[in-house]
């Protein structure tokens, strides 16, 4: 079935177009509009328009719209929503403001803690208690309940999270809570913990009760805006969502669950990278995604996507397995200023209104595209085949202040720039790399991202990576990712501790995988899944210890735990001990359904090679290099090889070859970039 992806950046909002079965990867075609602000469905509205009008579906054709958006992430990030409150155990109120009694950077002396979502007064308890093991000491107060979520009301929040004590072992309070919600508040929004994710912690999980709660109303209607154009235009349409943990969800699932919409577009970016490494043989990458206001960065491993329980959102913590990013407020759209004479890059962004000083559009502020535009890596003929035209006056004219008062030629502050943003990304990635165990060196890159080309071999070059790959669509890679996600649904349960005997394993395992199938069932698309895949993940621990590591024991079971448990202990951290008791604290099953996808078939080949375009002056590896090759993509030859330092230019991306390096067409079509002997 003919399936768009979409992704909304910073500044554009990209589309990938998949014509499906039969259809290999290098028939994926793209388009692109500009990110319309404040209402970002205007550019999601007029993309597919366009998309349809170039592929002739008529409002008769079915067809699929795969959709990644960080309207939920920004909102958390900016918390620009209506107030909501929380609803407790009584003797919990300040469950929010203690957290967990640390803080995120103990050496400095100038560090806050972060403001909870929800202040202190629209904080409402109730006497009920729940024991460790899930039963009861103390039964709920009815009425108290209801005078809680009048008062939450009165107190002018348009919305309440209830999360209990103990709620994730035994979620019978918060059903009865949520019956009464329902019936004496019928107007009231109310969702318990235990409907967005069972796990023990209880601010952790009531943070993410309140996120969830906080960003549906947004979510609800910008998603119900897409599903009434598509009702409307093309009935035969369905739309689905990219999830955090790397698959997709129906529309209904992500309006009613957000909370699984926060960091789905990157996670869709990496998806994308483990599918198009898998074609390629690649199994062990990094992937760096920059776009205009940040970059994201992530690790496939034998062929899986590294994931995160203990993720992070703005201030705040997303205890659900997600994709692990490393996120950086460094993009092409970065800000670029002077704090005290220091020079810094980001985080906060030009966006796509009025964007970068070069774009022309009344941007003043100097950015990194400002920067890669003077330091020769950007053609002044502009982006998107010449339909933004960039001004390198405007560029320089931006950058002059910072000149003036550092004393140095403007050329010299954009060379700066380049370098703080490459040492802040390096400061970022090194320890991401290492919380995972692997070393940057035995790790090929793959970039995306309408920076990523320029920024991401620099970084490649800095980090001791041998091989680069530029897929060929690098733009709306993000894009593409949706339409190569399957059905991805995980589902937990606490085990408290404790190493079950097989047979209860055994047991519950049968009960997640079939919470997951009736997951997957509930997504409406049932004719699409082609086959079913089940990973297990055990969050286990020495049981002295504070914190646990996820280990996958689908092949060994519970019989082989331990063992795996050690191995992986020994592999992070460089010890392990054969003697030391091991606990289980809670046990993942993650259920996947499979969708048929773009094969590896076809050539990607290009036309035979022609002379270098032209040649420019290029600031790359410390030096000026007067004479750069310059190189349109669409002519290179696959059988020859182009010798860094060289630019290599399309309608939708720019690549830097660094020096040192030499780039080559793949089989497939892609930008394969390899460190010279």
């Amino acid at each position: 079935m003919f399936r768009i992806g979409v992704d909304i950046g910073g500044t554009f909002t990209d589309f990938a177009i998949w014509r499906g079965e039969g259809e290999g990867y290098v028939r994926i075609g793209s388009h692109k509009r500009p990110t319309s602000r404040p209402d970002l469905a205007q550019a999601v509205r007029e993309g597919l328009d366009e998309i349809a009008r170039h592929h002739r579906l008529t409002p008769d054709s079915p067809f699929l719209v795969i959709h990644g958006t960080t309207i939920s992430t920004n909102a958390v990030i900016e918390r620009s929503q209506p107030p909501v409150a929380l609803i407790t155990t009584a003797g919990f109120r300040d469950v929010l403001g203690i957290a967990r009694l640390r803080l995120d950077k103990p050496v400095d002396l100038f560090n806050r803690r972060p403001e909870p979502l929800v202040p202190r007064e629209r904080v409402f308890t109730v006497r009920e208690r729940l024991l460790a093991d899930g039963t009861v000491d103390t039964p709920l107060d009815e009425e108290g309940l209801v005078q809680a979520l009048r008062a939450a009301r009165d107190s002018g929040a348009t919305a309440a999270a209830i999360c209990f004590l103990h709620a994730h072992r035994n979620p019978a309070h918060e059903e009865r809570a949520l019956a009464l919600a329902g019936a004496h508040l019928p107007d009231f929004p109310v969702m318990a913990s235990h409907q967005v994710w069972a796990q023990q912690g209880e601010y952790e999980r009531a943070t993410l009760t309140l996120l969830n709660i906080y960003v549906r109303g947004l979510m609800d209607g910008y998603l119900g805006e897409i599903e009434r154009f598509l009702a409307e235009c093309y009935p035969q349409a369905r739309l689905f969502i990219t999830k955090s943990n790397g698959g997709i969800m129906s529309a209904a699932e992500a309006r009613r669950l957000p909370i699984h919409t926060l960091l789905s577009g990157p996670a869709a970016g990496v998806t994308a990278a483990r599918e198009l490494g898998g074609h390629l043989g690649l199994d062990r990458l990094l992937t760096f995604d920059m776009g205009g206001t940040s970059v994201d960065v992530s690790l496939v491993d034998a062929g899986r996507e590294a994931v995160s329980a203990q993720a992070e959102i703005g201030d705040f913590p997303l205890l659900l397995p997600v994709t692990a990013v490393e996120a950086m407020g460094a993009g092409g759209g970065s800000l670029i200023w002077l704090d005290g004479g220091i020079l810094k890059v980001g985080p906060r962004s030009a966006g796509s209104d009025p964007g970068p000083a070069c774009y022309a559009r009344g941007g003043t502020t100097p950015t990194l595209t400002d920067a890669y535009l003077i330091a020769g890596y950007l053609s002044p003929e502009g982006l998107l085949g010449g339909e933004l035209p960039l001004r390198t006056d405007l560029a320089e004219a931006a950058f002059a202040p910072a000149a003036e008062a550092l004393g140095i030629p403007v050329v010299a502050v954009a060379e700066a720039a380049i370098e703080v943003a490459t040492s802040t990304m390096m400061a970022r990635i090194i320890p991401f790399l290492a919380r995972q165990g692997v070393e940057a060196s035995d790790l090929a890159m793959m970039l995306y991202g309408g920076a990523g080309g320029i920024h991401g071999p620099i970084v490649a070059a800095e980090a001791g990576m041998q091989r680069i790959v530029v897929p060929r669509l690098p733009s709306v890679f993000c894009a593409l990712g949706g339409i190569v996600s399957d059905f991805v649904y995980d589902a937990i349960r606490v085990t408290h501790g404790v190493v079950p005997e097989p047979a209860a394993f055994d047991a519950l395992v049968v009960e997640l995988a079939a919470e997951g199938r009736e997951w997957l069932t509930r997504q409406g698309l049932s004719e699409q899944i082609t086959g079913l895949a089940r990973i297990d993940i055990a969050d286990m621990r020495y049981a002295a210890q504070a914190f646990t590591l996820p280990v996958d024991i689908s092949l060994c079971g519970i019989a082989g735990a331990a063992d795996a448990f050690r191995r992986e202990h020994e592999r992070l951290f460089g010890h392990s001990d054969a003697e030391a008791a091991i606990a289980i604290d809670s046990l993942r099953v993650r259920m996947i359904g499979r969708q048929d996808k773009p094969h590896a078939g076809g050539s990607g080949a290009t036309s035979p090679g022609r002379d270098a375009v032209s040649r420019r002056r290029i600031y790359v590896g410390g030096a000026w290099h007067e004479a750069a090759s310059v190189l349109s993509w669409n002519d290179l030859d696959p059988a020859v090889a182009v010798s860094g330092p060289a630019i290599i230019e399309r309608d939708i991306a720019t690549i830097l070859v660094p020096p040192g390096f030499s780039a080559r067409i793949g089989a497939m079509g892609d930008l394969d970039i390899v460190r010279k002997d």
